[in-house]
Formats: C-alpha cells, sequence, structure tokens
C-alpha cells in the first residue's frame, strides 16, 4: 500500500512554500501520495494546485489579533471544521499527517490526534503558533528550525526550513569589492522601508564610499519609493528600485549586508547563502516572532536587530547601516555566523520523519 501523508494548514507562502517542498520529497524518496487540507483563505487555493496536489477545503477562521466578533465565529467554527478533517481522514486514510500552522492546520491536526493517527508539526519560527503550541505536546513529532522553539513539543528535531537549493551554494562577497546592501520587505514590500530609505540614502552613500544599494518595494508602491529616492538628489547609479526581484539568489550572492524583515522564510534564506542581515521585526506579527526569529539570529552574532520604532529615528537607521558597511570584518564574521545557522536537506529530513513514523512498529 503506498504511503499516503495529509498536510494541513497554510495561509501565507511562509507556510505553504516549505509544505510543497516536503510534499516533493515525499513523492520523490518515497511515492507518496499527498492530500492538503487548507481554507478557502489562504495562498494554498493558488498554490498547492498550481504545484499538482490534491486540496480539500474547510472553514475556520483566525484567533489571533482579531476582533471579539471574529473570534466568536472561528470559535463556533470549530466543531464544524474538526468533523470535516475527520470525514477527510476518513475518505483518504493517510498514514501520517503534518500540521504545517494557519487556520487549518489546528483541526486537521487535533482530528488526526483524536483518531490515533501519527501526526508530526512543522514550526518554522523562535515562538510556534498559537496552533502548534496547543498541541505540541501531544503529538509524536515536530520539526523546528530554532533550538529555542523545540521546548514547546514532544519529539522536536532541529531540521530547518527548505530553502531553495540556489542558496546553499553561493559564494561569499569578496569583502574587498566596493559594498552592495540588498533592501527587501518580502513580496508586497515594506512600506516602513520604503519610507525610511530615502531619508538617509544620500547621507549613507556620501559615509560609504562606492556603496550600490538595490531596494525592492513591491508593485503597489513602485512609483511613490522611486520618487522618494530621486527627489533626494542622491545619484541614481548607485541605486535601483524594483517593484520585484525575480531571482533571490542572484541577489543575494551580490549582497554584502541584506536588510530585511525577520519571517521564517527570510531568516532561513539569509542563513543558507550566509549573508550578514540587518533585521526589522515586523511588529504587528503574530506573537511577536519575528521578533523572536531576529533575536535568535542576533544571539548568534548574524544579525543586527532594529526595532520599527527605531526606523522613526533616521539617525539610528543610518548610523546602524554606516557601521556595518564600512565594517568588513565585522560583516565577514556575520557570515559565517548566518552559515552556522543553515540547514541543507532540510525537506528531505522532513519527508524521511513523517515516513519514519507512518511506518513505526508502535502503529
Amino acid at each position: 500500500m503506498a504511503l499516503r501523508v495529509l498536510i494541513a494548514g497554510g495561509g501565507t507562502g511562509g507556510h505553504i512554500i516549505p509544505a510543497l517542498a516536503v510534499a516533493r520529497q515525499l513523492v520523490a524518496r518515497h511515492s507518496a501520495e499527498v492530500l492538503f487540507v487548507g481554507t478557502e483563505r489562504g495562498l494554498e487555493t493558488r498554490l498547492v494546485p498550481e504545484a499538482g496536489f490534491p486540496l480539500r477545503l474547510v472553514h475556520v477562521g483566525p484567533l489571533k489579533n482579531v476582533s471579539l466578533a471574529t473570534r466568536l465565529r472561528t470559535l463556533l467554527d470549530i466543531p464544524t471544521s474538526l468533523f470535516a478533517c475527520r470525514r477527510i481522514i476518513r475518505e483518504f486514510k493517510p498514514q501520517a499527517v503534518l500540521g504545517i500552522g494557519g487556520y487549518a492546520s489546528g483541526p486537521g491536526v487535533a482530528a488526526a490526534l483524536l483518531m490515533k493517527i501519527p501526526t508530526m508539526l512543522f514550526e518554522p519560527n523562535a515562538m510556534p503558533g498559537l496552533a502548534n503550541r496547543l498541541v505540541g505536546k501531544q503529538v509524536q513529532a515536530a520539526a523546528v528550525n530554532f533550538p529555542a522553539a523545540a521546548r514547546w513539543f514532544r519529539n522536536a528535531e532541529v531540521t530547518g526550513i527548505p530553502v531553495r537549493p540556489g542558496f546553499f551554494t553561493l559564494e561569499p562577497s569578496p569583502p574587498s569589492s566596493p559594498p552592495h546592501l540588498l533592501v527587501f520587505g518580502g513580496s508586497q514590500g515594506a512600506r516602513l522601508f520604503n519610507q525610511s530609505l530615502p531619508r538617509i540614502v544620500p547621507v549613507l552613500l556620501e559615509a560609504v564610499p562606492g556603496l550600490t544599494i538595490l531596494h525592492q518595494c513591491g508593485a503597489r508602491h513602485l512609483e511613490v519609493t522611486r520618487a522618494a529616492f530621486a527627489a533626494t538628489g542622491a545619484d541614481p547609479a548607485r541605486w535601483q528600485v524594483s517593484a520585484f526581484l525575480d531571482d533571490m539568489p542572484a541577489c543575494f550572492a551580490r549582497a554584502n549586508l541584506v536588510m530585511a524583515r525577520s519571517g521564517a522564510s527570510t531568516v532561513a534564506e539569509l542563513a543558507a547563502a550566509g549573508k550578514p542581515a540587518l533585521l526589522v521585526p515586523f511588529a504587528a506579527a503574530a506573537d511577536d516572532h519575528q521578533k523572536r526569529n531576529a533575536e535568535e539570529m542576533a544571539k548568534w552574532g548574524a544579525a543586527v536587530m532594529l526595532t520599527e520604532a527605531d526606523l522613526a529615528t533616521p539617525a539610528k537607521l543610518l548610523e546602524a547601516l554606516k557601521e556595518l558597511l564600512t565594517s568588513p570584518a565585522k560583516l565577514v564574521a556575520m557570515a559565517t555566523a548566518a552559515k552556522g545557522q543553515a540547514h541543507p536537506g532540510a525537506a528531505e529530513r522532513i519527508s524521511d520523519r513523517l515516513a519514519e513514523l507512518a511506518t513505526a512498529p508502535s502503529r
């Protein structure tokens, strides 16, 4: 009988993209059948079918950082979503279930536990999400990215986050070359970055000889951000503002320093590429998990962290960037520390662990 694995959860690309990498390895290494369970509100509705995997939808919403009315609606939806997940499990008959966080993860994992299906959780952040914290000690295993997250789970293993192979093979930037700063805030850009960088770019370019800047701002903010850079009078040959960055490994390869948010996937890519970073956590992230991620990277010497409040004072951002970009030895040390947090083969290890759970004699 073919191995069957159900993957429950989703919402953002940070949940879905690593899960798809694991699903592909389950197929390649274990000839598995994989079924995703998500909600109609998440990116899984587009990304999972595009990747060629079947998707079943259940109706459940958020509990964190929402109004009381939304929370009450979600609480009322939970029994229905739980029964829906039980029905899906009875029909699909998985030998293992992987919860990846997000709205559908809670009822999917709860149904699996009630039905005695071996269950594993994937937690990319240093601070686990609510759904994973609630059932972390009940599941049979967990895959985490940060050692700090392991205490929330039973049988946790630090596997890392699946990252595109291209990030692991980048050559270090020569410390003697003119420095290059990459600034990005995710696929939608970061309005805070778009507003903060133009305020300091002329002084920064003057203070760091030869510095060039590539700033990804998001499609909605392209014209405004580009105009803000141009209005500073800074040499346009030394800065570039783009809506999207199609080849992120190539952009990472050029950079001596990366300024970014500290979502789990971004942090994993920085580690895989061995890139020093100035991290500015998104203050509204659930459970303040981005701050915890940045603190972990800073603790290991791979990054410097500034808060959103720090960026309200242009001088603080200017000083932090200037100090890093004019300290080649420090950047090299940070790059080495970042590489030490990398986890190649994460998708393979997670898929193998799921196969081990599914076929364990204790079943």
